[in-house]
């Protein structure tokens, strides 16, 4: 082997690796960045709970939410505000800071008026 190819092998091996990294590296940047977008996403105003409608399922995700308490928040309803948790003794004011930022009230509707 001449000495030109045994260093252009040299420089080619070094170089392989190196840009195998660099691609690996920007990939999982990407990744990074679109989990955090989507993630950042679902804590939007538009996803919070309603306490008047939501399903026992959907009342236990919320911190701290066992399942007696879902019960407790279904059997209470309907509330006007989520301050109404703890004047109908649901939660404790330290369970409603846990998920007040979760939750939201809409009024229940209205029935029909009477001819």
């Amino acid at each position: 082997m001449t000495r030109t190819t045994v260093l252009a092998s040299v420089a080619f091996g070094m170089l392989l690796p190196m840009a195998a990294w660099a691609g690996t590296g920007s990939t999982t940047t990407s990744t990074t960045m679109h989990k955090s977008s989507t993630h950042h996403s679902s804590k939007s105003a538009s996803h919070k709970i309603d306490l008047n409608s939501a399903t026992k399922d959907q009342l236990m995700t919320l911190p701290g939410v066992t399942d007696a308490t879902a019960d407790k928040i279904i059997a209470g309803r309907p509330y006007s505000s989520k301050n109404d948790l703890v004047k109908k003794d649901v939660v404790t004011q330290d369970e409603l800071k846990k998920i007040e930022a979760h939750v939201m009230t809409k009024s229940a509707p209205k029935e029909p008026a009477k001819k």
